[in-house]
């Protein structure tokens, strides 16, 4: 059975986007002829929450490893709390050592954390084991240049000099690049020469239904809404940012529309928007609510930057009455949270680019509503289009979406993990 090592410093319990690629997979990779070795960072100097019911999704022979990291109590007094860059001295010395065992056929890399895959370089040209990256959001990207400072992520300039150097550093020796977008993979064969469509593969997340079942079995619950109330609660368990703002002038604009010509129905929707930043607890910058005062609808909005546990947003979408994803105005952008979201069962009204792979899954599977937008639509029109759309599904409240389970089925967590080892069995051959 062929071995591969996974970089992944945020990993269960961390409650972070970018670890559930790699906690979906492991109960399925050895179905498959790989046996997995997942190395963590030590949770406790990783500055994310935690969710202890996450590390019980795990396989029970699960070889996860740790390592360590620099403290960010101390490495904060330099301004550096990227773990990345704290893990970076000793995920090269164990993964040296580990490598120099010579039982490791791939390394893959599946994490935000990007600067960390510049060590597959270096292994590969020390110890000619090849490794893949998994680009779940872009690494080096313009998109915020020219932005003003507080559309800009904390520490801008900095992080942006990094990403410009250290990319080309791991992409020119990658093997190959699983990525959650097209866009994603054609930015990066437009860069980078030895980055061909054949070492390309769009593998979006996989879907887990058994994170449901952890959640019911353990009886979390939620302080967020009262499923028993006489108000529609709309929800939104996710991210926020500058970038969602023509999907929100959008959804706010339709509501203010519903609320004016069909005020029975929409004066009882109360839209909560929950976990929409990524700073430490009490600290995040409020995005979404603002854009609801502009719209003359904050009093029907409510927005909790603070991210909450896993499982606790699962129990949100499955108490809500009705859910709405606010997508990015990126048009590579994929909401890796659309899974749970049509798991939950509830019904989705998603607001995304027109080119977003987020809508041809809904429609496809026809487990929610899709209205897309473009960089020329007038929030007006969009507004409108919302409407038509939304009021007939908060007329038919409470329903249970048609979903068609056989188109879901390429979608399920097995069947990317297969997508993934055909990727792994491809770049060993």
């Amino acid at each position: 059975m062929k071995k591969v090592l996974i970089v992944s410093p945020r990993f269960p319990p961390i409650n972070a986007p970018d670890l559930h690629r790699v906690r979906h997979s492991l109960p399925y990779f050895e179905e498959y002829g790989w046996k997995a070795e997942p190395w963590r960072v030590n949770p406790d100097l990783v500055e994310r929450e935690q969710d202890p019911l996450l590390a019980r999704t795990l396989p029970d022979d699960a070889f996860v490893q740790t390592i360590q990291a620099l403290n960010p109590k101390w490495t904060r007094f330099l301004g550096l709390g990227n773990v990345a860059l704290r893990s970076l001295p000793f995920y090269y010395w164990h993964g040296t050592n580990r490598l120099a065992r010579g039982d490791i056929d791939l390394v893959y890399f599946s994490t935000t954390a990007f600067s960390v895959t510049v060590l597959g370089r270096y292994w590969k040209q020390r110890f000619g084991v090849p490794y893949v990256v998994d680009v779940q959001d872009p690494w080096h990207t313009d998109y915020y240049v020219g932005k003003p400072p507080e559309e800009q992520p904390p520490k801008f300039w900095f992080s942006y000099r990094l990403n410009k150097y250290l990319e080309p550093v791991a992409m020119r020796g990658v093997d190959g690049i699983i990525s959650v977008s097209q866009g994603y993979c054609d930015t990066l064969q437009d860069r980078y020469d030895n980055i061909t469509p054949d070492m390309c593969e769009v593998i979006p997340f996989g879907a887990a239904e058994v994170d449901f079942g952890v959640m019911e079995d353990n009886g979390v619950t939620q302080p967020f809404i009262d499923p028993d109330a006489d108000t529609i609660d709309v929800v939104y368990a996710g991210r926020g940012g500058h970038d969602m703002a023509t999907a929100a002038r959008g959804i706010f604009g339709a509501l203010r529309h519903g609320c004016e010509e069909q005020p029975s129905l929409y004066n009882r929707v109360r839209m909560h928007f929950i976990g929409t930043s990524y700073a430490p607890a009490g600290e995040g910058e409020k995005t979404i609510e603002p854009i609801a005062e502009q719209c003359g609808v904050s009093d029907a909005v409510t927005e909790h930057t603070d991210r909450i546990p896993y499982f606790q947003s699962l129990r949100l979408l499955r108490d809500a009455d009705h859910l709405i994803i606010p997508g990015s105005e990126d048009p590579d952008y994929t909401a890796s949270k659309l899974y749970p979201y049509i798991l939950s069962q509830r019904p989705v009204l998603a607001v995304f680019n027109q080119n977003s792979s987020v809508v041809d899954i809904l429609r496809e599977t026809q487990a929610g509503t899709a209205v897309t937008f473009n960089g020329a639509t007038a929030t007006d029109e969009l507004s409108r289009r919302i409407l038509d759309d939304w009021s007939p599904m908060l007329e038919r409240l409470p329903y249970t979406p048609d979903t068609d389970w056989d188109a879901f089925e390429p979608y399920t967590a097995e069947a990317m993990t297969r997508r993934q080892v055909e990727v792994f069995d491809r770049v060993v051959s």
